[in-house]
């Protein structure tokens, strides 16, 4: 008969303790509740309001066709260009086809911000009206875009009462006409300080109340591109101070290369996605919003891929770069602002995930079955490979049946190992 183990602590010792700390538990629930189990985009399309019709998705994914067919028509082509290895990037093409034609643009942001700039009030409520039954007409119809929305004006007092009277517009047109989607995204821009992030909480909550809709039922993104949106005038870290300020509502991190850029004094030659000053901002918002539920987009870059196919080789090898170094930099997401981004953008992202398929779903099995291996993997690894592979599947870069075949996982257990 096994011996009673024996302890030395007093059972009134572990009760005072959890009792002690039942308040930090409380507020690590509420900070930090991890991955919202939802789809992330793997990019964010802009679009100036005045531009955006209920055929401009079909219309980037037609364009971004013709860019592949005029510049790099087959997988030999494309694998000179990017240099990819001829079987990979027979792969890599075809699938950047199927998604051009099928699914060109994942979210979509209906600019009245910069892209779209100061007009008179009764043309811009004219913009937020059209915009708004034009994105009811695409969610009626199957044709809109996972995730779509708005960027507002800032907060700002010069703006502030025009971005205010835009949202409202647009959404109350949204219920007008059916409700709001389920993929609505809405960007707040500009900001400096929480109180800003706080106000544009307090609106989202006074918009459900007025409509009648659940409380928390509207979020918002939250651009950084302000040096204090960073660093605060007291010195410290104000990031988490806007996801604070948000009460539950912060549903991204939004790099702004160019503004964050010029901020920070970086000349126009030099403002770039990779510049150290754009890595130390984003690596803050890393940290920042690791836990919370808050996902991160990196920007864009401006160099567009148009004229003649040397041109267009060019802005796409910067392209593929740039996207690939951020996928590597566990940045998921990023700006597109011209239709012959899209065909750089999938293939830097299917060749990401494919590349690493094999080797991930491999080490995943051997976790799950505790077979050893050359690699002794942890939970938060496992954790690691198998988001890994659901993003893969979300974009279209893998599908199930390859990777229940290598990894014998369907998509709930990868969901159940990747703790959404």
């Amino acid at each position: 008969m096994a011996q009673a183990a024996v302890t030395t602590l007093a059972d009134a010792v572990r009760t005072e303790i959890g009792a002690s700390l039942a308040a930090t538990d409380a507020e690590l629930a509420r900070r930090y509740p991890g991955d919202p189990g939802s789809r992330q985009p793997v990019h964010t399309v802009y679009v100036p309001a005045d531009a955006f019709t209920a055929g401009t998705v079909r219309e980037w994914g037609d364009r971004a066709l013709a860019a592949l067919d005029a510049h790099a028509p087959d997988a030999a082509g494309l694998a000179a260009v990017l240099g990819l290895p001829a079987g990979p990037a027979a792969e890599v093409h075809d699938r950047v086809r199927a998604k051009l034609r099928r699914e060109p643009v994942e979210d979509l942001r209906i600019d009245f911000e910069d892209g779209y700039g100061p007009r008179p009030d009764a043309e811009e409520d004219a913009a937020a009206v059209s915009a708004a039954r034009a994105v009811a007409a695409t969610v009626a119809d199957g044709t809109a875009p996972p995730y779509i929305g708005i960027r507002m004006k800032c907060m700002e007092a010069a703006v502030r009462d025009r971005g205010i009277r835009t949202l409202d517009l647009f959404l109350t047109t949204l219920l007008d006409g059916g409700g709001l989607p389920d993929g609505l995204v809405l960007t707040l821009p500009k900001v400096s300080f929480p109180a800003q992030v706080a106000a544009m909480a307090r609106l989202c909550q006074e918009f459900e109340r007025a409509a009648g809709l659940p409380d928390g039922r509207i979020g918002f993104e939250i651009q950084i591109e302000t040096t204090q949106s960073i660093l605060g005038p007291d010195g410290t870290v104000t990031v988490p101070r806007l996801i604070d300020a948000a009460r539950g509502r912060a549903t991204g991190l939004h790099y702004g290369t160019f503004d964050y850029s010029a901020a920070c004094g970086v000349s126009a030659a030099h403002q770039s996605m990779e510049h150290p000053a754009a890595d130390y901002a984003k690596a803050v918002m890393q940290v920042a919003a690791a836990g919370t539920g808050v996902r991160l987009s990196d920007g864009s870059t401006n160099v567009l891929p148009v004229g003649p196919t040397g041109n267009v080789h060019s802005a796409w090898q910067l392209h593929y770069r740039l996207v690939r170094r951020s996928l590597a930099r566990a940045y998921y997401q990023g700006w597109d602002m011209h239709p012959a981004h899209l065909p750089t953008r999938y293939a830097a992202v299917y060749a990401f995930y494919r590349e690493g398929f094999a080797a991930s779903a491999d080490r995943l099995a051997a976790y799950v079955a505790r077979a050893g291996g050359d690699i002794i993997d942890e939970p938060a690894t496992a954790r690691a490979l198998s988001g890994y592979l659901l993003r893969g599947l979300d974009c279209g870069a893998l599908d199930p049946a390859e990777v229940a075949g290598l990894a014998g996982l369907g998509r709930a257990e990868l969901e159940g190992l990747a703790g959404r």
